[in-house]
């Protein structure tokens, strides 16, 4: 038996034709065999087998009793270290557990490990973190190709089918242009939907948790799960959380469906024009209108968002410095000195260029003419959205400018790199939420994403369309 999807697990294990142990061990046996990938961080047999048995002697009623999940490693777990894949975190155990993750543990999934991330979710390609690069499932023989990033442990080990279901994080993509990169699901939900208490911050107006799965069903029966209010997250919205998995409807006739302008790019390849167009064709032929929209200022998207993101790191990452918690340099003969050699030594490349950049358009005489005018674009954004969504019911677009691109290229290049997020900028800055389907294949035989975005607190639409595309994908 394959066991690849959520559903189907679930079904045998209430039914008895598998144990719990018996499903974990096939997955655990995967993630053995696959270790090449660098998918988790962290990954130890004898703490699954205590999860396992938890559940064994519970008599509670589990939704996800036994479902065998990864969990990327910017979510605190209490049994298990948590490094943001930073060496500054490097053997950090964490006291607690982020309310996402507990939110899992309690309804009875098992936690296969760590999966790899960018450090501090800072990047494309997983190619930033301390512990090592992480390699596309779907690589050609002979080749590597990047996961996408930051999230790209967490979508790698859905694709090579390690797990049932990941978590991750999507502070400008993280969750939506891996998903592209790997041929799964993957969904950002609306910002305040799930609690980020206990998730290691990167931009706290950004960041929100999120899902992977192998299709659709998967990823709302698991959004559902982590979705809800959280009095200790004072970003948390306080809405009733529908049961999409239940509410799943691929009936398109009469829907409206979005296609912003904006997004044809004069060098856009083929391939993802091509696939745009199949969406767009398929969705007409279920009944749905296609309406060409405008989104104004999704030029300026980008820019202010590499103002905001480094802005709010630069503040969140102040808290590293080898005091309280974390890697401590032994070098420093001062305190000043320690401070200094902690960060240089314990923050990649990436992070102190992202920090050095947030300090700076924070600093005195720049934050007027960068940060408070990057909100205000901000603003326009989010307005450029809303008015769209008075026309149509979703938006449909790329996922990514472009497939997976092997590991190195890029790398000398940020602005090629920060390039990767140009269709889902727009919709983290807006905060609503975003979903990408695997739908056709580049040139060369690679997945290829489509995204579909909805106004805030509407997932079941994009989910919806999203269950219709992947029955209609020909």
């Amino acid at each position: 038996m394959e066991f690849n999807t959520i559903t189907e697990s679930l079904e045998k294990i209430n039914s008895n034709k598998i144990s719990i142990v018996e499903l974990n061990d096939i997955f655990i046996n995967r993630v053995k065999k696959n270790k090449d990938l660098n998918a988790f961080i962290y990954f130890d047999e004898e703490n699954i087998s205590q999860q396992i048995k938890n559940i064994q002697i519970s008599k509670k009623k589990f939704k996800l009793k036994g479902i065998p999940l990864a969990i990327k490693d910017l979510f605190c777990t209490k049994n298990m270290p948590t490094t943001a894949g930073s060496k500054i975190l490097q053997d950090f155990q964490p006291t607690y557990e982020s309310h996402v993750s507990q939110k899992l543990l309690d309804q009875g999934s098992i936690f296969l490990g760590k999966a790899n991330c960018d450090e501090f979710a800072m990047g494309s390609a997983t190619n930033t973190s301390y512990y090592g690069n992480t390699i596309n499932p779907i690589s050609p023989k002979g080749s590597q190709l990047v996961p996408g990033g930051s999230s790209g442990g967490s979508a790698a080990a859905v694709a090579a089918n390690l797990c049932l279901g990941a978590t991750g994080t999507d502070t400008g993509g993280s969750i939506r242009q891996p998903a592209s990169f790997c041929g799964v699901v993957g969904i950002k939900p609306t910002y305040g939907l799930c609690s980020r208490w206990g998730i290691i911050a990167f931009a706290s107006s950004l960041d929100q948790a999120g899902i992977f799965a192998n299709n659709v069903t998967d990823t709302s029966i698991l959004l559902r799960e982590i979705a809800g209010y959280d009095n200790k997250d004072s970003t948390s919205a306080n809405v009733e959380i529908p049961n999409y998995f239940e509410n799943l409807n691929q009936d398109m006739s009469g829907k409206v469906v979005g296609v912003p302008e904006e997004y044809t790019l004069p060098d856009i390849p083929e391939d993802i024009s091509k696939v745009w167009e199949q969406a767009i064709k398929s969705f007409e032929r279920g009944g749905v209108k296609v309406k060409k929209i405008s989104l104004p200022h999704t030029k300026y998207a980008l820019p202010a968002y590499y103002i905001i993101a480094p802005a709010e790191a630069s503040s969140n990452l102040a808290r590293y410095d080898g005091v309280r918690y974390g890697f401590r340099s032994e070098e420093g003969t001062s305190l000043d000195e320690m401070y200094e050699l902690t960060r240089s030594e314990g923050f990649g490349k990436e992070v102190k260029r992202r920090v050095l950049i947030g300090t700076y358009v924070l600093s005195a005489g720049y934050y007027e003419a960068y940060y408070i005018k990057a909100q205000k674009v901000r603003k326009l954004i989010s307005n450029d959205f809303n008015e769209a969504f008075k026309e149509c019911d979703f938006i449909l677009t790329p996922t990514t400018p472009s497939p997976a691109f092997p590991i190195g290229d890029k790398e000398d290049d940020p602005i090629k790199m920060y390039l990767n997020d140009i269709f889902t900028v727009p919709a983290s800055l807006a905060g609503i939420p975003g979903i990408s389907i695997p739908f056709g294949k580049s040139q060369n035989g690679l997945p290829l994403g489509i995204q579909l975005l909805s106004k805030h607190f509407d997932e079941q639409s994009i989910f919806n369309a999203g269950l219709y595309l992947e029955k209609n994908n020909v």
